[in-house]
């Protein structure tokens, strides 16, 4: 790619030394605005039929989105159509508003309310260029003639809402006026001509306005729109009679960025669409921008929970698939394959509390939040460590492997990650434990046991495939170690030893008993160390079959 530094200009924002937005924290959600029927419709090859459409619009609803903008009525008779089947169905609860686009142009403006007959709420939004390469290539029209435009549309549409008013006086009417492509604007001229249209309109704090602010194209860095944001919000006069709107695209990837500054500079109000679907590289990412506020503590007022069910209705009236990696409902955005991350993972969900903060290495939120489970956090594979397989194994199988059997099984779910060639699944990796391990099988046969306390030391009592042993110790183990060294004439040592009760799932015992507790010792012999594991209906029971296999 070669490059000509003379071909390519900064976009010019305003001086703004005194900026406030630096400084603030956010402590709310905005105002949410779905523009998925519409701007994410608008960017389908294959626009939505109306069927298509009345499926989205439901998960909206469904979602907890108040302000939906359904489409451009006057751009399409299927548009129009969806318009009316939302109104004549009674398709729209009582607190939910509808929003409509509309250019600044009589003959669409009329066709818009005529679509619109019968609703209860709507937001008629207006709009029309208003930057220097529209002006000046495109319409080829000095600043006042733009003006005029936008004076002229927003009377237009004061005039036919008082005519839709004679005929359905119950409903209520809010203006939107956007001057598109705010982004690519002289921010002072912007400020221009929304406070003639201001004029028009004649809003109060108690009837408010919209103004929406729009990164039609993104042309420059999020803080520099965050700039132009508040020396908009900070010069418009009358400002208490307004909502400041934003509505970004993502042409320099940081739509969603630049809509958070953007709040950080005083804006009310966000238009996106779910998962960022729209013109060129997209529109801003509700689904981004709102669990970012929910992992810093922000309820953002939309119920984002069981992604896997609201997910395929997205992608299947945009034919568009999920990105795996799409920020915070990816399939695999909340998963580690790195043994390090692993590691660290496992230890904080350890020590997490459930009435704590979240606090977890790598999992900025809870990912159970989002409907995900626990077992596609950590997956294996040829570059998980040993905390991965022991993470798996204690989410699946209830096997809580001490450090010293995690390093010892490591190579075993290396070799099996390796000879897959990618994921392994929980089941192979439990079959290949079991498989080490001995769990089904047992060399020696316990039949029977009996412990007896005497003179501070555990005498164990043990009849192994028919013979009947001897020992004492300090405790079971050291009994059993005793008894073997008698029979045998080896002397082997106990390391450690760890046990614990199942709960997870039922397993198979040797001689197909229902297993109830798994135990692991790590034992020194004359032949060196070695870890053994053995199923029982008991703790004490697994603990001596654990031995009994390591010393076999």
């Amino acid at each position: 790619m070669s490059f000509n530094p003379a071909k390519y200009r900064r976009t010019p924002t305003p001086e703004l030394p005194n900026r406030q937005w630096p400084n603030r924290f956010l402590t709310q959600a905005p105002i949410w605005v779905s523009v998925d029927l519409r701007d994410g419709n608008q960017a389908l090859a294959n626009p939505m039929t109306v069927e298509q459409k009345l499926a989205l619009w439901h998960q909206l609803v469904k979602m907890g989105f108040k302000t939906i903008e359904i489409g451009f009525p006057s751009a399409s008779q299927p548009e129009f159509d969806f318009t009316r089947r939302l109104i004549e169905e009674n398709r729209i609860p009582d607190d939910v508003t509808v929003q409509v686009l509309v250019q600044a142009r009589e003959h669409l403006i009329a066709r818009t309310y005529e679509a619109l007959q019968g609703v209860k709420k709507a937001v008629i939004h207006v709009y029309n260029t208003t930057s220097i390469v529209q002006r000046e290539n495109v319409f080829e029209k000095t600043k006042d003639e733009i003006k005029a435009m936008a004076v002229q549309g927003a009377k237009w549409v004061q005039e036919y809402a008082v005519k839709a008013s004679q005929t359905n006086p119950q409903a209520e009417w809010t203006f939107q006026y956007s001057p598109e492509s705010f982004s690519q604007t002289e921010t002072d001229y912007a400020v221009e001509v929304c406070e003639a249209v201001m004029e028009v309109w004649q809003p109060t704090p108690q009837n408010k306005c919209i103004l929406n602010l729009p990164a039609t194209v993104e042309s420059t860095s999020p803080n520099r729109f965050a700039d132009q944001v508040e020396y908009f919000i900070t010069h418009l006069k009358n400002r208490e009679a307004a909502l400041i709107s934003i509505h970004t695209h993502n042409d320099r990837g940081c739509a969603v960025a630049a809509a958070e500054l953007a709040l950080l500079a005083g804006a009310d109000r966000i238009e996106g669409t779910l998962l960022g679907n729209g013109e060129r590289t997209g529109n801003m990412d509700i689904v981004t921008l709102a669990m970012n506020l929910y992992s810093e503590g922000i309820d953002p007022g939309l119920d984002l929970s069981q992604p896997q069910s609201w997910l395929p209705v997205v992608e299947e009236v945009t034919q568009i698939k999920t990105h795996p990696r799409h920020p915070w409902v990816g399939e695999v955005v909340y998963t580690a394959y790195s043994g390090s991350h692993q590691d660290a993972i496992r230890k904080c969900l350890l020590k997490q509390q459930a009435d704590a903060p979240w606090n977890v290495a790598y999992l900025p939120i809870d990912p159970k939040d989002l409907g995900r489970d626990y077992e596609a956090i950590i997956r294996v594979n040829s570059q998980s460590g040993k905390a991965g397989s022991a993470f798996v194994l204690a989410q699946e199988y209830g096997l809580n492997l001490p450090k010293w059997v995690q390093l010892d099984f490591a190579p075993v779910a290396q070799k099996l990650a390796e000879e897959k060639g990618g994921v392994v699944s929980h089941r192979d990796l439990y079959n290949a434990f079991a498989e080490h391990y001995g769990l089904n099988t047992a060399a020696m046969t316990l039949d029977h046991y009996q412990l007896d306390r005497v003179n501070g030391k555990e005498q164990l009592t043990i009849e192994v495939n028919g013979e009947q042993w001897q020992g004492s110790g300090n405790g079971t183990l050291s009994a059993l170690c005793d008894a073997w060294q008698q029979r045998s004439g080896q002397n082997v040592d106990v390391i450690d030893y760890a046990e614990h009760a199942l709960h997870t799932v039922e397993m198979n015992a040797p001689q197909g008993k229902h297993a109830q507790a798994i135990a692991y010792v790590y034992l020194q012999g004359e032949q060196g160390k070695r870890v053994s594991v053995a199923l029982a209906e008991d703790t004490v029971s697994a603990m001596l079959q654990a031995l009994l296999k390591g010393l076999n």
